[in-house]
């Protein structure tokens, strides 16, 4: 930031977050820690991996989401057969019936945008993936020798189906890497089907309110990297992801059922993640409870387990789980 907010103006910002989260929960029932987890990778800029099976409302999130912020939104379902210019775009030849002069111009894919739902990205060919991936990473998109800047904010929720694998491209680990959560979504409780299917299925839908703007979330992100992190709790920021490397000092639990850990990236994204959470609850200093909320989805699709893990059923969530235990937290400052 270039100058220090005022109060009024940091409670003003944190009110338009609660709000954000009142206005979000009007359409969509449950997920509370999904919809946390969605708003932390968008105020901390970062992108963001679902899964979880059809029919649980992640298309719905997104567009609420869009309409909450008013953002411009639009979906691509990802297919086989879906090229890196059905994304990115292509250029045209338009003829000027006037002069009969005929020139380039380049028309936009849907990846020009705010918010882009990515449907079942791992139905898509590598080529189509890397493209997608590029935009996220550059927030750019270059064709013929021209570079053109994607709208700020640029926030991408890409989907895969956790069940079938058949006829799907798994993205490697170095582009999983470029996701800042992996969010899981899971089936919701029986009180909350029941509200789903009274909501669903009357006679109007649940109305959502706008209560941020795109300059709101662009301002809201500058202030996300003044959160303030003490030096205890960098420090076991650091240890944690350190952890999940295989070496003859790490734990136990990381020698048996990891083949890889997780890099620099996840430390990164780990800070970022708890600042952004810590904001949305209106903190301006992160603590021990951001760390142990977010340590998974972040870390989860950054450690490779090894095939003893997957003979025995450890997940990374397991693996996770045990270092947080393993590794005592620090004091508060």
């Amino acid at each position: 930031m270039t100058a220090t907010p005022s109060e009024t103006e940091i409670k003003a910002r944190l009110g338009q977050l609660a709000r954000l989260r009142e206005a979000v929960g009007q359409a969509i029932v449950g997920q509370d820690a999904v919809v946390e987890q969605l708003l932390v990778a968008l105020l901390a800029g970062g992108h963001c991996l679902i899964e979880g099976v059809p029919g649980l409302g992640k298309t719905l999130l997104a567009r609420t989401l869009g309409q909450a912020l008013a953002l411009d939104f639009r979906r691509v379902q990802f297919t086989p057969d879906l090229m890196p210019s059905d994304i990115l775009g292509t250029e045209v030849l338009e003829e000027d019936h006037g002069t009969g002069h005929r020139h380039f111009r380049f028309q936009q894919g849907p990846v020009f945008t705010n918010l882009l739902l990515a449907d079942e990205l791992n139905r898509t060919p590598p080529k189509t993936q890397a493209a997608l991936l590029e935009a996220m990473q550059e927030h750019t998109v270059s064709y013929a020798g021209v570079t053109h800047r994607l709208a700020e904010p640029f926030f991408v929720l890409a989907t895969q189906n956790p069940l079938e694998q058949a006829g799907t491209y798994p993205l490697p680990e170095a582009q999983l890497d470029r996701f800042l959560l992996n969010i899981r979504v899971g089936y919701p409780t029986a009180e909350e089907e029941r509200a789903i299917l009274v909501q669903t299925t009357g006679g109007a839908a649940a109305s959502v309110p706008q209560v941020m703007e795109a300059a709101d979330i662009v301002a809201l992100q500058g202030w996300v990297r003044d959160v303030y992190v003490g030096d205890g709790l960098m420090t076991w920021i650091t240890t944690l992801v350190r952890a999940t490397r295989p070496a003859p000092e790490a734990p136990a639990v990381v020698r048996n059922y990891v083949r890889w850990g997780a890099g620099p990236r996840a430390g990164q994204a780990l800070v970022l993640a708890c600042k952004a959470r810590a904001l949305l609850h209106g903190r301006l200093a992160a603590t021990r409870e951001d760390v142990a909320a977010l340590a998974a989805p972040v870390m989860r699709h950054r450690i490779l387990l090894s095939f003893a893990a997957e003979a025995e059923g450890k997940s990374a969530d397991a693996v996770i789980a045990e270092l947080l235990s393993a590794l005592p937290a620090p004091a508060p400052d």
